[in-house]
């Protein structure tokens, strides 16, 4: 029997990229006039879900590799503060799914993001905060998603969680780290092996609450 449940962030709990690229944007007109990308939505929703440095390399093709590192590391300090400010979209029925889910389940997140992101979500939506009781993300652990998934499983002593995501890094983290994995079908990514499949946060309160 499933005693929790594990969210990826983005595409799965949120659309932060229409945000995400203002913010880049803004950063990189004020600052890095030698990067010539313009970032858009659709391009970061190709490429969220990758480990950040990937991103950079993959999003700043106009300067060496190194810099384009830098720039995103100072890209991120500020998306975290705009989207802390602002926020983003939410997944229909989020906050109506995880009460539900929260009576039953323990929730968590454990996300591909930088020091400060799973944070601003909490900031810019702190009515959410209270069903998750425990989050873990690269930029404070060092590890890779799977690490990550293994670390809250043990730290929280979850016996039989289930890791809900949107990417093919999901589903191979979830993989490896030995969690079933359910396909958010209506976020950024295509999977094509997983263990269940939604396409609405709603359909996990049908499907798993007890």
């Amino acid at each position: 029997m499933i005693d929790s449940i594990i969210f990826d962030l983005d595409g799965t709990l949120w659309d932060s990229t229409k945000e995400v690229a203002i913010a880049f944007n803004k950063v990189l007109e004020e600052k890095y006039p030698e990067v010539t990308e313009v970032v858009t939505a659709e391009r970061l929703q190709s490429l969220f879900g990758l480990p950040l440095d990937e991103i950079a390399v993959k999003l700043f093709i106009s300067v060496p590799q190194e810099q384009a590192i830098r720039v995103m590391e100072e890209c991120c300090a500020y998306e975290c503060s705009y989207l802390g400010r602002y926020g983003a979209t939410l997944y229909e029925g989020l906050e109506e799914t995880l009460r539900e889910l929260s009576k039953t389940y323990k929730l968590l997140i454990v996300s591909n993001c930088q020091e400060g992101y799973i944070q601003c979500f909490f900031e810019a939506y702190p009515q959410l905060e209270q069903y998750f009781i425990d989050f873990e993300y690269p930029g404070r652990s060092g590890k890779f998603k799977a690490d990550n998934i293994r670390m809250v499983i043990e730290r929280n002593n979850l016996i039989n969680p289930i890791y809900v995501g949107d990417t093919l890094g999901d589903a191979n983290a979830s993989k490896e780290a030995g969690v079933p994995f359910i396909f958010a079908r209506y976020g950024y990514g295509e999977v094509k092996e997983y263990e269940d499949v939604i396409d609405s946060l709603s359909e996990l309160v049908g499907r798993y609450h007890s």
